[in-house]
């Protein structure tokens, strides 16, 4: 049976055959375009995501002997769709791949080829159907072989044998076995877990807190200086492109340069890329009101060469004549910014409103870098909502994957200081143009929408500098404890902020979530706006986490009752009930699916309130947490003492004491107004009352073990 499509040519395409065929190009904007005949094919042409990697097939690296066939398979695969008699019995996969699909798959034929050699098969036409099994063989038995690369490595085999037979100069390759027979059997054996967003170890509160914190502040503090220091800087370097030289302006910089020397002064300078001191040239005309090559000109001559060697032991700032308004604890950020740093804080503030939108919206990363002027638009009424693109399983009619992404289906939620963050970038972006246009954030120039954002890698190393940057300025400050610390995990990179996100909302809702809920509730702006479960948003990670809360929670209060521990409060006896099924869910929420099943089922909802001092055994008809609100999770914000769900263990007995004895020694102290220190004493009673009943009404399931 012949797989060959009815539009393929009837002989190999010619040497200047475009590689990717107009009719596929969906990328905007220019693009690099390839021939058949490069030794590298470019397939940009084929990226229409702003911010996506824009990959290219090196054909350098195949053996001669293979080469020929595997391009021509590749250009079928690029122009074409897969035949769909091989779709029969997989519905799961595409009749086209994406550009980077497609790399993918070109990748793992190189190292089909690779073995190919090695093995002395010198073609396509030389595999046989026993090879085929053999590869796969050699596949799964590789140190740290998982069942999903082999999977990939064995259907890019199974396409390449669908286009090659369908090409016009098939070569005979069988059609491998496991696309008969399936591919478990051919598969290493199943790990105990699996990988993903949802095994993404979150940002560490150390370093989410201040992170979060500098971020905002460059959002809400220090945007209208830098905003004000960048345009005074273009000012004066127009000013300096626009002055003729003249030997009146000559004469003015001797002057200048004259007076600093004379007098001992400090010569505006800058450091250079070997991290030395050199003049800078452009605010030094500016300030002299002579063009920069003069500069340059005059420390060629001899008289004033000496200025070097000055210049490296008594190097100036560039402070610009703009007022610092932007205050920390009622004190200037910085007393004055420099010429030399506007480009720099530009990026850094670029990159703050991405940790920002990134962080409290949980959008992923294509779809921050995705955003476009004008996606947050000022609403009538109720709250901003922010309208974007997916591209993550966005895919047309026929089921394959769409790279420009589609309009998302239900909009995010944006709380105020989000809607500071899109503000200022849209300050930044061309009109109509995206929000991390890429050009538009290199701050060389103004330019028009470029249609390419900022690439992950690019983003993901602006951060790492902005965290260098903000610890810097802590340190000037003589903010140390603001430090932001290297997270346990590895690089802070960008698709952790979701995850972090839900962490802290669903285990922190006391602690740093505040900083977020304090500007609008952010799980409940979440909830609401999630009410239609619209397609990847974030609510599936705040199931998880808060599911995995939980099991955490019911796990420890297992363990605790084995040995003795007392629970106390209206809900004592359901949280004992709950604790009984611990041994079901410990660690086994790695699904939506399996985080349903625990929130779902009322009798098993416990959430551990560290800051309130309790557990809240959630049940809806008796919260007072949200009794006028239409939601069905607990606001653990809001946790009332005198609430019918409430539960305390012994943990929770003896850190109300601790606390107590806090408070107590603060009331006790001279500095302490008399008013503050009898709230502080009374507030401290209350706590010890607290622990007193919980000592009187304990009840346990079993004595302690010695």
């Amino acid at each position: 049976m012949s797989l060959l499509p009815a539009e393929l040519p009837a002989s190999p395409p010619a040497w200047d055959t475009l590689v990717v065929e107009p009719s596929q190009v969906v990328a905007p904007g220019p693009v690099p375009v390839s021939i058949y005949a490069d030794e590298v094919w470019s397939l940009a042409p084929l990226v229409a995501n702003p911010s996506a990697y824009r990959p290219s097939l090196n054909w350098a690296r195949f053996p001669d002997t293979v080469r020929p066939q595997m391009q021509m398979a590749a250009w079928t695969m690029i122009n074409n769709p897969l035949p769909a008699s091989v779709l029969v019995g997989h519905p799961a996969w595409h009749s086209r791949l994406g550009p980077h699909g497609i790399h993918d798959t070109v990748l793992r034929w190189q190292g089909f080829t690779t073995w190919l050699h090695q093995q002395e098969l010198h073609g396509l036409h030389e595999v046989t159907e026993d090879a085929l099994g053999a590869y796969a063989g050699h596949l799964a038995r590789r140190p740290g072989a998982g069942r999903s690369a082999v999977t990939k490595d064995l259907v890019a085999l199974t396409r390449l044998w669908a286009f090659d037979t369908a090409g016009v100069a098939p070569s005979g390759m069988p059609m491998p076995p496991w696309h008969r027979q399936g591919v478990d059997d051919y598969l290493p054996a199943a790990p105990a877990a699996g990988r993903g967003e949802n095994t993404t170890e979150p940002i560490s509160a150390a370093t989410m807190g201040p992170l979060l914190i500098w971020a905002l502040r460059m959002v809400d503090d220090f945007a209208d200086d830098i905003f004000a220091a960048r345009v005074e800087s273009r000012r004066l370097a127009e000013a300096v492109a626009g002055t003729r030289g003249t030997p009146d302006t000559k004469a003015r910089l001797k002057l200048y340069l004259r007076d600093l020397i004379d007098h001992g002064l400090p010569v505006p300078s800058r450091r250079n890329a070997g991290h030395r001191h050199a003049l800078a040239n452009v605010y030094i005309a500016a300030q002299a009101g002579c063009p920069a090559s003069q500069v340059n000109a005059l420390l060629g001559t001899a008289p004033w060469r000496h200025l070097l060697p000055y210049v490296r032991d008594n190097p100036g700032t560039c402070p610009l004549a703009v007022p610092v308004t932007g205050r920390l604890d009622g004190k200037p950020w910085t007393q004055s910014i420099d010429f030399t740093e506007t480009r720099q804080l530009m990026r850094h503030l670029g990159t703050a409103c991405f940790i920002v939108l990134a962080y409290l919206t949980g959008m992923c990363p294509a779809e921050v870098l995705g955003l476009e002027t004008g996606c947050c638009p000022e609403p009538d009424s109720g709250r901003h909502l922010i309208y974007g693109r997916v591209f993550k399983n966005a895919s047309d009619e026929d089921g394959n994957h769409r790279s420009a992404g589609q309009p998302r289906e239900v909009p995010w939620v944006a709380i105020p200081p989000v809607v500071r963050a899109i503000r200022l970038l849209e300050r930044i972006a061309p009109d109509g143009g995206l929000l991390f246009d890429a050009a538009a954030h290199s701050f060389h120039t103004a330019s028009t929408a470029s249609s390419v954002s900022i690439s992950n890698e690019g983003m993901r190393s602006r951060i790492e500098g902005f965290v260098a940057w903000a610890g810097e300025l802590a340190r000037k400050l003589d903010r140390e404890h603001e430090i932001i610390p290297h997270d346990p995990h590895g690089a802070i990179g960008l698709a952790r902020f979701r995850r972090t996100l839900a962490w802290h909302i669903a285990r922190r809702p006391g602690g740093l979530a505040a900083l977020a809920i304090q500007y609008g509730h952010l799980r409940t702006a979440m909830s609401g706006g999630y009410a239609a479960r619209g397609r990847g948003g974030i609510h599936e990670l705040l199931d998880i986490e808060t599911a995995r809360s939980t099991a955490d929670t019911l796990t420890i209060l297992h363990e605790d009752l084995a040995q003795g521990t007392g629970v106390s409060g209206p809900a004592a006896r359901r949280a004992i009930h709950a604790a009984s099924h611990a041994p079901i869910f410990a660690g086994s929420i790695r699904t939506p699916r399996q985080a349903r099943d625990l929130l779902g089922n009322p009798a098993l909802t416990v959430h551990d309130n560290p800051g309130a001092l309790l557990m809240c055994v959630y049940d809806r008809e008796r919260a007072l947490c949200h009794r006028m609100e239409p939601v069905d999770a607990p606001r653990l914000d809001r946790c009332q003492p005198t609430c019918a769900n409430v539960a305390r263990t012994d943990h929770h007995a003896e850190l109300l004491l601790q606390r107590a004895h806090g408070l107590e020694k603060q009331a006790a102290s001279d500095g302490v107004p008399g008013p503050l220190a009898d709230r502080l004493a009374r507030h401290a009673g209350h706590l010890r009352t607290l622990a007193e009943r919980h000592a009187h009404d304990r009840i346990h399931t079993r004595e302690p073990t010695p």
